[in-house]
């Protein structure tokens, strides 16, 4: 781990400096040397406020950790993009929301001497504002040691409750955990607008988990939706069941015949 009574020794390359690659810089910069690339133009200010030295894509390959934060469909060019520059023994991990592509694309993508963690935090800016001790965040163990290093800062370090599992774990939960979250985010808000004062508590807080998610990257959703494989299967049988309920109640007691207690 990390001696903080000198200066970081250690080097980490974000790939991707969006809302996610900050939020990640804010919290791991006392740690590490932080380089970033990112495509995107004006990001010289928010890179200096965080301590990140703007840098190109091989440069960020070539560090200690390697972080890709980039959206999940952009994985698979841009690990054959830092393949060449990936040194031995370098950690490389992603932070997608869904870990079976992932996992696959970085273990057959990557050269054999990287390390390989495919990792999913369960938080982001939105909820994330106020701090992130105690929030949760997935690790997949995928090839090599230094997973054990990566589990024991997060924990210790940054005081996330970290849960270990496997990409495959991981999806099965993600599909309802966050599919549905989104899917039912996503509907609410094209109802909008939706009473604001007259309200119950159960209401306030399902309007609260919308606002969570509200803006979130398209790319979020996206990935949610469509590159989990168990998230189709989630949805089918939500749907199913909401049709259910809409006939009994289309097809219920008719009027001015009350049902027998």
């Amino acid at each position: 781990m990390p001696d903080l009574s000198d200066p970081p020794s250690e080097s980490v390359g974000l790939i991707g400096f969006g809302a996610f690659g900050q939020l990640i810089a804010r919290h791991i910069g006392p740690y590490f040397r932080l380089s970033a690339y990112d495509p995107a133009l004006g990001l010289e200010a928010v890179a200096a406020r965080h301590g990140v030295r703007l840098t190109s894509l091989h440069k960020a390959a070539s560090c200690d950790t390697v972080v890709l934060a980039t959206p999940v469909r952009c994985l698979a060019e841009t690990i054959e993009a830092i393949a060449p520059h990936i040194r031995p023994g370098a950690l490389v991990l992603d932070v997608g929301s869904v870990k079976l592509g992932p996992a696959e694309l970085m273990t057959r993508g990557l050269p054999a001497h990287a390390e390989i963690a495919a990792t999913h935090p369960l938080f982001g800016p939105q909820s994330a504002r106020h701090g992130i001790e105690g929030l949760k965040i997935a690790l997949c163990p995928i090839r090599g040691q230094r997973c054990h290093r990566l589990a024991a800062f997060l924990r210790h370090q940054l005081k996330l409750n970290v849960i270990l599992t496997t990409p495959e774990e991981h999806d099965r939960d993600a599909a309802t955990v966050q599919g549905l979250t989104h899917l039912i985010a996503k509907v609410l808000i094209q109802m909008e607008p939706l009473p604001r004062e007259m309200t119950t508590k159960s209401f306030d807080l399902l309007m609260e988990a919308v606002g969570m998610v509200r803006n979130d990257a398209p790319e979020v959703f996206e990935a949610i939706e469509r590159a989990n494989p168990y998230t189709p299967g989630v949805r089918r049988r939500f749907f199913e069941l909401a049709a259910a309920l809409n006939a009994d109640l289309v097809e219920g007691p008719s009027q001015g015949h009350l049902p027998p207690l």
